[in-house]
Order: C-alpha cells, then sequence, then structure tokens
C-alpha cells in the first residue's frame, strides 16, 4: 500500500489512507485472502501492511501469534500495531525484509507491488521468507475497472493532458503480476481478478479522500493552484452523474499467487 522507500505520499496520518484506499479493504481483504486460500494455522506475513486492512483480516483467520506485517510508513506502522494486538508489525521495504528464511506459510502483498523499487525483488524476498511449498500472493487496481481513481485521473487530464501516470504503475496490466511471480522463480503460478465495492455518503464523501495528500493521487493534488481543483472536482462530479444522494462504487483487482518450489530456486 506505501511506497517501499517512504517519499511524502504515504506520509499520512492512517485516518487519512482510511478515507482514501483503506475504505475497499473490508471488501478486498477476505476475497483476497480467501483467493490465496488463507486458513487457520497458517503463519502469514502482510507485505506494504499500511494501517491493516489487509492484516485484520489475517487476524482473523489465524489468530495474531501467527500473522506479521511490514509498512514503510511509521505512522501506518503505529496503526497497524494499535488495530492488531499482538502482531509482529514492523518498519521496513518488501526488497529487504527482516525475517528469516522459510518463515511463513504464505507471504501477500495487497495494493503494495506497483509502489515497491523492483517488483520482482520483492516478490522474490517474499519468496524467501516463505516455506517451500508455500504461497506468494500479490492484488493491485486494474486501473480501467478502479472508478475512483480513473475518474479522478481523467477529470486531470482536463487541466493537465500529463496528468495520470500513476495510472501506468507497475501491476496495473492484464498478466503483469503473475509475470513478477515468475520472474522471482516461483511456480504453479495462477492469477485471476478480485472484486472490492465501498460506500459513499455523497460527492463530496468521494472528493474529500483525494484532497488529504495521499498516494500519487493525493501528492499530485497539493500541486495544483485552487482553479484547477476547482475544474478537477466539477468535471469529476459530471464523470461520476452528478450523484445527489449516496452510491457505491465497485472496482476490480489483478490477483496472482504461486506456490515457492520445494528446491529453493527463488
Amino acid at each position: 500500500m506505501t511506497d517501499n522507500h517512504g517519499g511524502g505520499q504515504f506520509a499520512v496520518p492512517a485516518e487519512s489512507y482510511d478515507r482514501m484506499m483503506g475504505r475497499y479493504l473490508p471488501t478486498l481483504a477476505p476475497a483476497f485472502a480467501d483467493a490465496a486460500g488463507i486458513a487457520a494455522g497458517m503463519r502469514l506475513l502482510d507485505v506494504g501492511c499500511g494501517p491493516g486492512g489487509l492484516t485484520t483480516e489475517l487476524v482473523r483467520r489465524t489468530g495474531p501469534d501467527n500473522v506479521a506485517a511490514i509498512d514503510p510508513s511509521p505512522s501506518f506502522v503505529r496503526a497497524c500495531r494499535e488495530r492488531n494486538p499482538g502482531v509482529d508489525v514492523r518498519q521496513g521495504v518488501a526488497e529487504e525484509l527482516p525475517f528469516a528464511d522459510g518463515s511463513f506459510d504464505a507471504a501477500l502483498a495487497s495494493l503494495v507491488v506497483g509502489f515497491m523499487t523492483d517488483p520482482v525483488a520483492g516478490c522474490r524476498e517474499m519468496a524467501r521468507v516463505s516455506k517451500a511449498g508455500g504461497t506468494v500472493a500479490s492484488a493491485f487496481w486494474d486501473t480501467a475497472r478502479m472508478p475512483a481513481v480513473r475518474i479522478f485521473w481523467a477529470a486531470a487530464a482536463t487541466v493537465d493532458p500529463s496528468a495520470g501516470a500513476d495510472l501506468r504503475r507497475p501491476g496495473r496490466g492484464e498478466g503483469e503480476l503473475a509475470g513478477y511471480l515468475r520472474d522471482a522463480g516461483l511456480v504453479d503460478v495462477r492469477d485471476g481478478t478480485l472484486e472490492a465495492s465501498t460506500d459513499y455518503a455523497d460527492f463530496d464523501d468521494w472528493w474529500s479522500g483525494w484532497t488529504l495528500g495521499v498516494g500519487p493521487i493525493g501528492a499530485y493534488f497539493r500541486t495544483l493552484d485552487e482553479q484547477a481543483r476547482d475544474t478537477i472536482r466539477a468535471e469529476s462530479l459530471q464523470l461520476l452523474g452528478t450523484p445527489t444522494a449516496g452510491f457505491t462504487l465497485t472496482a476490480i483487482a489483478w490477483f496472482a499467487r504461486a506456490t515457492k518450489p520445494a528446491t529453493d530456486s527463488a
């Protein structure tokens, strides 16, 4: 969920992330855990845990003593610890995981691969800390089918045709997550899609999330003057169909999982 080398994009309060992207985790996390085959008794690692949206789901399935989590953002690490007492939550990056070889039955990365400095290296580290025969899995938004992100960048393009570099992050294209797992030396690679949704009280509830400085959109928003912000807001309202009450948005994420071979080549 976070930029592996800090950056200002995720140096924000956990509550800001909750309002922007974390609100999708109550539906995305269970779908991801199901697809990854997570069950009671497994020892699990949440890589790029953010404030703990997926961590909470893993704890629900296996208990806090069986879950570890890591994120580069100090504020997110604090929040994840507070929200998931008993979980081993550390500050660090995917490409240099501070865990011993073969420590986990499964390592998962939710909405983080696109922010890794080196996605293959990150997946290779996830494989290293997983047991032989263990699972490495990742999920990342399919931008074309993630309305909240797609609509903001489409609106921004009306004032800045160069806007939207975030749409081209690693992992947003079909087959990319699976490719990183194969390149990391994993086998039995399978991929597909996951569905997540969230409810918005009104348009302002949707819009306010982007104004909090979270992630690529938040960082971009901070560079805009008031006129540009007003123009993007008005265009976003039109693209959303000018909702006058509450509404629901459903998003699709790419998913991939693979197995660490018995003879470690990862």
